[in-house]
């Protein structure tokens, strides 16, 4: 089993410290005005999320943004991240990927002195402005760890998914049965999402129905996660 394989289930992983598991990213409100309230529902919103966001917007973004790490090209790696931020619609969001980015940056910081090689890519992105962007970080770790692309994208779709279903499991509600019935549909279906990302000429941010939604819980009465 090789090292950049194990970096990716790292990065992959619910474990890392980046605050992920505190985000439903629109599912909560979408439970709190009744659109999801089961495990099928559950079910169609999160594969909506990963064909419609995630497979054209979040997953291309992160191949560009590898491609530039590779390459050390800061002025990529700062137009990709303007994009993120200028693309996010709702304030939730847009915190949610710079505090995660920012939490990421942290984390690789703090492997320094334990890597056989410094992050190149390290000193660009401590100079993003305003703030590091969860996918441009993710895909510059990636790339850093020796993962090839295709890899990375599906480590990234899985941590998206598992992390999702976590939420809800806690929102809708629902047993952990039936969180792992949701988690393998998704794994099904992350394959032809990393191939549309991977074919995609450009990312395509175009998700209005999920800007409501999260609009909508930054003023919800009862929140368990923050967006």
């Amino acid at each position: 089993m090789s090292a950049p394989f194990l970096h990716l289930l790292w990065l992959a992983s619910p474990a890392l410290p980046v605050g992920a598991f505190s985000y439903s990213e629109g599912l909560e409100a979408a439970v709190d005005e009744g659109a999801v309230h089961d495990e099928e529902r559950a079910r169609d919103w999160l594969l909506n999320q990963l064909t419609l966001v995630l497979a054209r917007s979040e997953l291309p973004l992160m191949a560009r943004a590898f491609t530039a790490a590779q390459a050390g090209e800061a002025g990529a790696l700062q137009s990709l991240n303007d994009w993120v931020l200028a693309t996010r619609e709702a304030a939730e969001p847009l915190a949610q990927t710079q505090q995660m980015g920012k939490s990421l940056v942290a984390w690789i910081e703090s492997l320094q002195g334990d890597s056989p090689a410094p992050c190149p890519t390290l000193p660009l992105l401590r100079a993003l402005k305003p703030a590091p962007t969860w996918p441009v970080v993710l895909a510059c770790a990636a790339a850093w760890r020796g993962s090839t692309l295709e890899d990375s994208l599906h480590a990234a779709a899985f941590g998206w998914a598992e992390n999702m279903v976590q939420a809800a499991v806690r929102a809708v509600p629902f047993g952990q049965s039936a969180g792992q019935r949701l988690l393998a549909r998704l794994v099904q279906a992350i394959p032809g999402a990393v191939e549309s990302a991977l074919a995609a000429s450009e990312p395509i941010a175009f998700s209005p129905r999920l800007a409501i939604a999260s609009a909508r819980h930054e003023t919800q009465y009862s929140r368990l996660f923050r967006s």
